[in-house]
């Protein structure tokens, strides 16, 4: 199981094949998700966190994962500080020995990154800035787990 808190970003190819590689799995699920510019007024989002609080809740709930879906491996990855629309923002990839628990469990720890993961988010725009609010449905989507 691996977990990055990072800035820098991330090859999607080389972290997927690196996971695939070190796992004897039947099934393999990556998810990333993208810095998206709905009204294409987007200049930048920031990403703010508390290190050690962050990490210690991700891994929390990764643990979760695991046990629930018997997955052989899990991994998580999430940036912080400035992104622009287009970037990757995080992964998810999780290995079991069928799809349906790779599946589920892939979407479980998004729901959870979505919704509850202590990270707190800024788009910087042409009209000015403002803190992303949560999404009723973001947590209509957790609460079915």
């Amino acid at each position: 199981m691996r977990l990055s808190v990072q800035t820098e970003p991330f090859d999607l190819g080389a972290e997927s094949n690196a996971f695939a590689a070190g796992t004897s799995a039947g099934a393999l699920v990556t998810f990333t998700g993208i810095v998206r510019d709905n009204g294409g007024t987007l200049s930048a989002m920031q990403i703010e966190h508390y290190p050690g609080m962050t990490e210690r809740a991700i891994a929390a709930i990764m643990d979760q994962a695991v046990a629930r879906w018997a997955l052989t491996d899990a991994l998580v990855i999430h940036r912080h500080g400035t992104l622009r629309a287009g970037e990757p923002i995080m992964m998810v990839a999780t290995a079991a020995p069928h799809r349906a628990a790779a599946f589920a469990a892939a979407e479980f720890l998004m729901d959870y990154l979505k919704s509850r993961a202590p990270f707190w988010k800024k788009e910087i725009g042409t009209d000015g800035a403002q803190w992303v609010a949560a999404k009723d449905d973001d947590e209509e989507a957790l609460n079915r787990w």
